[in-house]
């Protein structure tokens, strides 16, 4: 019996072509899937700033700017409305405290200063009118006292001598009585007469009191209205500078109208604003110092304004030395506020990479400087230079520090 053999099955050529076509399929996908995953943006490389990272001295510091302001600035408000009759004195004048800058005019003003001497004329001559009458009074009661004692006197005197006479039975009864009654009639008499001048005097002194006190009253209203009467003459309330004053000539000004700053030059401060990414730093009575023609002046942190503005806040500095001679209001000076101690550190000079990445990321560029790649890192204090790395760089490797609005979502940038 014949036994027929199998050929075996092996790798023919047609095989290791289907291989290699396979290999590239996968090889393709590979780099469509893994490399081209990455996204990728080409630019020229004179185009960018590139900066490396050191290892050196961080002073904590900023550096802000500043503008000169009075130590004190005095507003004025018109104290009683009026129109500007007369402008005294212009901007930018010295003044001393009481120096007269405008006068106003006020009409209605006028009348009632009219009014209130006229009703204040009636009621003097009341009370002047009111104590003559009472006056008067005064003197005819005691005049009616006197006459009366005087009769009281004389029949008391009679009734004595008629009782005596009639114990002795010299006189009739009818002559004792008669003279009895007459005495306990003057006696009545003379006590109408002596309670009835009490009680004037007593109205005199009540009605004379509630007079003088309407009258006390009414001169108060007009001293009120003389008074009122000065306010229209603006006076300055300190020495110091006329700031601004915003009154013409012929210009009506409300009662309590904001006019004009009286700017106290005794001393200078500094305003300055702070980017809000320090305001948990920045706290009172830290030190600044301002440069200026080769000398430094020292400052003095007064005050942290709370409220955050287009993300910067408002502090006040002033001087703890010396100041500047020819330092004058308005003038702006860039100054070093101090926040803490230096210290060694990765230091990473500063750029507009910042606002695009926030710090928490940067592109590092390789040794061959063709490619940088996005590289997470940690940024800790920052001054006007530098940032100081916590995590992510080493002392030595450069890194694109200019803006990367224009990389859009890319990972990669090929440097040409």
């Amino acid at each position: 019996m014949d036994i027929q053999l199998e050929k075996k099955k092996g790798l023919r050529p047609k095989h290791y072509a289907y291989i290699a076509i396979g290999a590239l399929v996968l090889f393709v996908l590979y780099k469509l899937l893994f490399v081209t995953s990455v996204s990728t943006f080409r630019t020229e490389k004179d185009k960018l700033s590139i900066a490396e990272v050191t290892q050196g001295k961080f002073d904590d510091y900023i550096t802000i700017n500043g503008n000169v302001a009075p130590i004190a600035t005095i507003y004025m408000d018109a104290y009683e409305g009026g129109r500007v009759l007369e402008k005294l004195i212009e901007e930018g004048a010295m003044v001393k405290k009481g120096d007269i800058i405008l006068k106003l005019e006020n009409s209605g003003l006028y009348e009632q200063i009219l009014a209130s001497e006229s009703n204040l004329a009636l009621k003097q001559n009341d009370l002047r009118s009111t104590k003559l009458t009472f006056d008067s009074r005064q003197v005819e009661g005691r005049k009616d006292l006197v006459n009366s004692e005087y009769e009281l006197q004389k029949l008391e005197r009679n009734y004595q001598q008629n009782k005596a006479l009639y114990d002795d039975e010299l006189i009739s009864k009818e002559d004792y009585l008669i003279s009895k009654e007459n005495y306990e009639l003057a006696k009545k008499r003379f006590d109408i007469i002596k309670l009835q001048t009490e009680n004037d005097v007593q109205l005199r002194k009540t009605s004379l009191s509630g007079l003088d006190t309407d009258l006390e009253r009414m001169q108060k209203t007009l001293s009120m209205v003389y008074e009122r009467l000065d306010h229209l003459n603006v006076r300055a309330p300190a020495d110091g500078q006329l700031g601004f004053l915003d009154a013409e000539i012929g210009q009506s000004i409300a009662q309590g109208e904001r006019i004009g700053q009286i700017n106290v030059l005794t001393d200078y401060k500094i305003e300055a604003t702070i980017d809000e990414h320090y305001i948990d730093r920045v706290k009172r009575d830290l030190v600044a110092i301002l440069e200026r023609n080769g000398n430094e002046y020292p400052l003095r942190l007064r005050k942290v304004y709370p409220e955050v503005r287009n993300g910067k806040f408002k502090v006040d500095l002033v001087f703890t030395d010396n100041k500047p001679e020819t330092i004058r209001a308005g003038q702006s000076y860039n100054i070093k506020l101090q926040l803490g101690e230096s210290s060694n550190a990765l230091l990473l000079p500063k750029g507009s990479f910042f606002q695009s990445t926030g710090g928490q990321w940067i592109f590092v560029v390789n040794s061959n400087e063709d490619e940088a790649l996005k590289r997470m890192i940690r940024i800790g204090k920052q001054n006007s230079r530098y940032y100081e790395v916590l995590e992510g760089l080493q002392a030595g490797e450069k890194v694109i520090t200019s803006n990367y609005d224009t990389f859009g979502e890319s990972e990669k940038i090929v440097l040409k």
